[in-house]
């Protein structure tokens, strides 16, 4: 139990509180004996005292995966186990084995619960800066992927979702263009229509490429520079497809 509680207090700050905190001491009393809610709200109060609380530490955007990844993988009324193999796929490779290994004990605790995704999404929005918030919903598509049976489901659970999160639909749809093939998809990346003009185009290349910057991730730790690196580089794909198709 050291270990594991060591853990769930190492770089966590705004999810020990809230929503968040009694979904938390939920999962781990699930598999955990004499681990209560009390637990998770003392350390909670350790973590406002080292003045943690107030930005989003990677261990804060792991925790708000985890939950997220649940409503998401539950949406379609079953659980894959293509799905649940991909979430630890990615935590293995953003976190290591040991790490990844907590995390997704914690996440079979948390799946079981009944999860408010309304709850959860405004306890994050008010603590995680919008670029943490894109790359969540880049994780949730990824998930949604990994059976390779896209249903109508998990793509309106994700929009629910971003709706909660304070995502607009031009950057949900972008974010959605990046992992599901149909017509236009490179303009949909750039949020623009096929009409634009060619300066417009370059505009929009910018701009995404400025929102979507790695850098914009950097307080999370390098855990999570892979995932910001590949939204990036979709970016600069979609932006270097327009230009061939345009002969700019």
């Amino acid at each position: 139990m050291g270990n594991f509680t060591k853990w769930l207090g190492a770089g966590l700050g705004f999810t020990l509180g809230g929503p968040i905190g009694s979904i938390i001491g939920f999962a781990v009393g699930s598999f955990v004996d004499g681990f209560s809610k009390e637990d998770i709200l003392k350390e909670y109060q350790e973590a406002q005292t080292r003045g943690r609380t107030r930005n989003t530490q990677s261990g804060d955007f792991e925790i708000s995966l985890l939950i997220l990844a649940s409503v998401v993988i539950k949406a379609d009324g079953k659980v894959d186990q293509r799905e649940l193999d991909f979430v630890r796929s990615q935590f293995v490779g953003m976190y290591g084995k040991e790490r990844a290994n907590h995390a997704f004990k914690l996440f079979k605790g948390i799946i079981k619960n009944k999860v408010s995704a309304h709850q959860v999404c405004t306890q994050i929005r008010q603590h995680m800066p919008h670029a943490s918030r894109l790359q969540l919903l880049h994780f949730l598509f990824g998930i949604a992927k990994a059976d390779q049976q896209v249903v109508g489901a998990e793509v309106e659970e994700i929009k629910k979702i971003a709706g909660y999160l304070n995502i607009n639909q031009y950057d949900f749809e972008s974010i959605k263009a990046m992992f599901y093939e149909e017509t236009d998809n490179a303009y949909k990346i750039l949020e623009i229509s096929k009409s634009a003009t060619d300066d417009e185009v370059k505009k929009a290349y910018r701009k995404m490429a400025k929102k979507y910057h790695p850098d914009k991730l950097q307080d999370l730790g390098p855990e999570h520079a892979k995932g910001a690196q590949d939204k990036f580089l979709q970016i600069q794909k979609a932006y270097e497809q327009i230009k061939s198709e345009r002969g700019i």
